[in-house]
């Protein structure tokens, strides 16, 4: 069986949006496998750069940093009030549009505290990506809280 040049072309390019698909919802796993391993390898520039755009923002229902400068402290200042963190999520509904896509998964979040203690999160990911010259690259990611189990813990002063 062949297919006529139409056919390929629309094959081809349904393929394209799979990878496309396939780059984008892999960005939001690497970047929690990064925050769950950051005591064995340290979240660093290149780590940032490999993930968002140089104008990102990033949300969290106790704060937000805007642009890539700065973002890898900002992620160490949350880390460290924790002695370890796993993120399960659900798969990535992305949609591609031209060089710009959406994302969005659902996130259980646990959290162990020094203490030993367990606080745990039941949240939705919302994220923009672009497409630039080095692939794509997060410029939104934001995380929604749905519930929550166990004391959070204390805020800094």
């Amino acid at each position: 069986m062949s297919l006529s040049m139409p056919e390929l072309r629309a094959a081809t390019g349904a393929v394209e949006e799979l990878v496309h698909r396939t780059q984008v919802g892999a960005l939001l796993d690497r970047y929690l496998i990064g925050l769950d391993e950051h005591h064995e390898r340290e979240l660093d520039e290149s780590w940032a750069e490999s993930l968002f755009t140089a104008d990102a923002r990033v949300e969290f229902p106790v704060g937000r940093h805007d642009g890539i400068d700065g973002l890898v402290a900002f992620h160490h200042t949350a880390l460290a009030k924790f002695a370890r963190t796993q993120h399960l999520n659900s798969g990535a509904v992305v949609d591609i549009e031209g060089e710009h896509a959406t994302v969005r998964a659902n996130l259980i979040s646990t959290q162990v505290l020094p203490s030993g203690a367990l606080f745990t999160t039941g949240t939705f990911a919302r994220g923009e990506a672009r497409l630039v010259a080095a692939g794509w690259r997060l410029r939104r990611l934001s995380f929604g809280l749905v519930w929550s189990s166990g004391e959070p813990p204390a805020r800094s002063a």
